[in-house]
């Protein structure tokens, strides 16, 4: 600013015979704007003193002294001196006002970042961790934490809550030990008065129920950093409690799922461990009766049926433990490239003597390419549909079991297992997929265990399977694995 005036003096003395005295008034009313916006009106008013002095040594006569002789000159002094002060406390008032607005700008920034946050499908733990990070942003405290009541989770454990999260400098074990309630506002819990460095905590709560704790650590706030604390405060906590309130729902429905289904499984093992336990029972009991002596042919017909639902009983164990995995995430693909045929002789094979071999017709192409597929999981699936066009259709009747590449998508491989029985009505086709869900046409059930299974096994090959709604009797089921030359083609 001084310098400015220093400048604008020289300048000014060079053409001084030739000036009027109003003009280099104009003129130093610079260094006074200049001082306040750098400065603030002080600075100004600092300016406007060395404009006057300069203006009074240097252009108003006699020169070389602080002297005003003419009255005219003492009105051009006065006017001076008005209009640098009008002018600097303008500029100091509309720096102020960009002061606030941009600091009012940057509240409304953050506030709306941390409501794009808030407002986001956000778990609980990342929720928590952005706050924590939000305000410390914000505010510029030593360290911020937030502290919700305890679970039972490993945290630091502090008078009946927990800290979930923090941010900034990691907190000491006498931070932690130190932290406490304070009844829901913004108060000084160390050094008071002005904006010294201090400990503030500020109680979430919605509805006077109390949510959890934010503490800020040697922090500096000023009475609109207190508001705008209160509002994220506010904010905070409206977002924490929905997001426990999510995860409580969350909670909910899983344990109404799981109780689900622990009836489904229930009903389901319950029916179908019935009838071959009952008939092994039977079986066993005749062998066993003394009172009714039984022939050779009788004794190895109950020996073969004892043999069959003792398979069945075995074919319902796989079947089961196989949910098992599905649900808990254990599923996992070892592909490999196997030939249709051996696909489906496995497939016979884990079926033991469910389905006899001869009812079984098998049409593919001779240039149908190798599957690449997980063995077991595919046997299981191809297993399940056999077993069941096995059980519902005719004992004399054939199952056909073709493949195809899929017209659809010449890099998988249509398979598909037709049967002579009673069908599956339109509205069912969609639904036996579903776990332990029964088709009841004709008086007999699709079982929806062994068709569940199907499906999650194709799916997780990236395949689908259906029911042909085209055949005019019995049931085509169909379902989709990829081909060898699918995968060469991508490897």
């Amino acid at each position: 600013m001084l310098a400015v005036l220093g400048v604008l003096t020289v300048v000014l003395l060079a053409f001084r015979p030739h000036l009027s005295v109003a003009l280099p008034a104009l003129v130093f009313v610079v260094p006074a704007v200049v001082g306040t916006v750098i400065g603030g009106f002080p600075v100004g008013v600092v300016g406007a003193l060395a404009g006057f002095l300069a203006y009074d040594y240097y252009f108003l006569p006699p020169f070389g002294t602080l002297t005003v002789r003419s009255p005219q000159n003492w009105i051009a002094v006065a006017v001076y001196v008005v209009v640098v002060l009008i002018v600097a406390q303008v500029v100091s008032q509309l720096g102020r006002a960009r002061e606030v607005a941009m600091r009012r700008t940057q509240e409304s920034q953050r506030l709306y970042a941390l409501s794009q946050a808030l407002i986001g499908d956000l778990s609980l733990d990342q929720l928590v961790t952005h706050i924590v990070s939000a305000v410390q942003d914000a505010f510029v405290p030593r360290w911020t934490a937030l502290l919700l009541p305890e679970s039972n989770s490993e945290e630091t454990r502090v008078g009946g809550l927990a800290v979930a999260a923090s941010a900034g400098h990691a907190l000491s074990e006498t931070d932690a030990a130190s932290l406490t309630a304070t009844g829901g506002h913004a108060v000084s819990l160390g050094l008071d008065g002005g904006t010294e460095l201090r400990r503030v905590s500020i109680a979430l709560a919605v509805s006077q129920r109390p949510i959890g704790m934010l503490v800020l650590q040697e922090v500096g706030l000023v009475p609109a950093e207190r508001d705008l604390l209160g509002t994220f405060a506010n904010q905070a906590a409206l977002a924490v409690d929905r997001a426990q309130l999510r995860e409580e729902a969350l909670r909910a429905r899983l344990l109404e799922e799981i109780d689900r289904w622990r009836r489904a499984l229930m009903g389901a093992a319950s029916h179908d461990l019935r009838t071959p336990l009952a008939s092994i029972k039977a079986a066993v009991s005749s062998l066993r009766a003394a009172s009714a002596p039984l022939g050779p042919e009788d004794r190895a017909e109950l020996l073969e049926l004892i043999e069959l639902q003792s398979d069945r009983l075995a074919r319902l164990v796989t079947n089961l433990l196989d949910m098992t995995r599905i649900e808990a995430g254990a599923l996992e693909l070892r592909p490999a490239a196997v030939p249709f045929d051996e696909l489906v002789d496995e497939a016979g094979a884990l079926l033991g003597g469910l389905v006899a071999r001869d009812r079984i017709v098998v049409h593919a192409p001779p240039d149908l390419p190798l599957l690449r597929i997980d063995h077991p999981l595919v046997s299981q699936v191809l297993a399940n549909l056999l077993e069941n066009a096995g059980r519902l259709s005719p004992p004399a009747s054939l199952i056909r079991v073709a493949a195809r590449v899929d017209p659809g998508d010449r890099d998988m491989v249509q398979i598909s297992v037709a049967d002579e029985g009673p069908g599956i009505r339109p509205g069912d086709r969609e639904r036996v997929f579903e776990m332990f869900s029964q088709n009841g046409g004709s008086g007999s059930g699709r079982a929806g265990l062994g068709l569940a299974i199907a499906k999650a096994f194709v799916q997780a090959h990236g395949g689908r399977i259906w029911i042909d709604p085209t055949v005019p009797q019995g049931a085509r089921v169909v379902f989709t694995v990829p081909g060898e030359a699918f995968v060469a083609a991508t490897a």
